[in-house]
């Protein structure tokens, strides 16, 4: 198949496939279409986002059935083959022999290359080795310092994964400030989104400035811009004092503010009430993960406020009335919510 070919033939189960490169489309065409093909037969869309508890049990057992398969003695062998060079060929072997492309993403609708940096995540050993040591947070400055962002490189020389080494650099690559946000420190922030906001604009839209030259007590683009992602490494640099995880929490925080103007929606009897309301529709969706709830529809239980805004509420009704809630999967938090919180906030009411 030529690459208009199979990039229209992609197109129908991947929206923005106009913007995937040439090489990946060639690789998608032979690893996924004749997959998603199927899906769609059995009345499956191909997705996206974060990865369901059920997708997650899917691959750790697609894993363990091609362990048990091909002999390779652990999950870290298949999927870090580089750090074995002395079994390198025979992995390697094993993993043509046995179709490990078809096999690690059997019964997930999704692109290959997402379910394999998935499997990644979940089997790597570097992911959970805790907290830095101050002689780490060292080696991290010195080998950042050595190899600039070569965060793979960093990865390697840390035993630490890519995105772990990547995003502690972040937290202390300059002194952060972690108490209450200044006025100065503010302001900073929503210069720096603005400037990103009114780029991303422009490019999108040369002749379109009107709506950016407005003052910072409005919102001064409309909802669906101002709500996106946006790149947060770049503002951490433009603001100085705060990473960029706190950045991201204040800009939600001020947007929340913009879009209600200035609403006390969540206090009170009213806050009552939209706790019970977030709680029902939550039950209501049956949704055995976060990833599979439609926040954005959601967000009406609450008021006229982001997804962010849902999920942060969200996460503080959890954390204050579920026990043990880290060991309780998403729908039986859910259900305790239901079953437990949710009468005795009606007699509150």
């Amino acid at each position: 198949m030529d690459l208009d070919a199979a990039r229209q033939a992609l197109e129908e189960f991947i929206p923005h496939v106009k913007n995937i490169s040439d090489g990946s489309i060639k690789k998608m065409a032979g690893r996924d279409l004749m997959r998603f093909k199927e899906f769609k037969k059995q009345g499956i869309a191909v997705k996206f986002g974060r990865f369901t508890q059920k997708e997650n049990k899917q691959i750790q057992k697609n894993v363990e059935e091609f362990l048990s398969l091909t002999g390779i003695d652990s999950a870290e062998k298949l999927l870090f083959t580089s750090r074995y060079p002395e079994d390198k060929d025979t992995i390697h072997r094993l993993k043509t022999e046995h179709h490990f492309c078809e096999k690690i993403s059997e019964g997930i609708p999704r692109p290959w290359r997402l379910i394999y940096y998935r499997a990644r995540k979940m089997f790597d050993p570097n992911n959970y080795k805790g907290r830095y040591t101050k002689e780490e947070k060292e080696k991290l400055k010195k080998y950042q310092a050595l190899h600039g962002n070569d965060w793979k490189k960093i990865s390697e020389l840390m035993s630490r994964s890519n995105l772990s080494v990547a995003m502690k650099f972040s937290e202390i690559k300059s002194a952060i400030n972690y108490g209450t946000w200044t006025k100065e420190e503010t302001q900073k922030l929503m210069n720096a989104v603005k400037e990103v906001l009114r780029r991303r604009l422009e490019t999108e839209n040369p002749s379109s400035h009107s709506s950016l030259e407005q003052s910072n007590e409005d919102p001064w683009i409309d909802r669906e811009k101002l709500y996106q992602q946006l790149p947060w490494t770049e503002i951490e640099t433009k603001v100085g004092s705060r990473y960029w995880r706190q950045c991201k929490q204040k800009w939600n925080s001020i947007l929340t503010s913009k879009l209600t103007k200035g609403q006390q929606l969540y206090r009170g009897t009213n806050g009552l009430q939209a706790k019970i309301n977030l709680i029902k529709r939550l039950h209501e969706t049956k949704a055995e993960d976060a990833s599979e709830v439609n926040w954005d529809e959601l967000s009406n239980a609450i008021g006229d406020v982001p997804r962010a805004y849902v999920q942060s509420k969200f996460y503080r009704l959890k954390v204050s009335s579920v026990p043990l809630w880290k060991r309780k999967t998403f729908s039986e938090i859910i259900d305790y919510l239901y079953e437990k919180k949710l009468p005795e906030l009606e007699e509150m009411l």
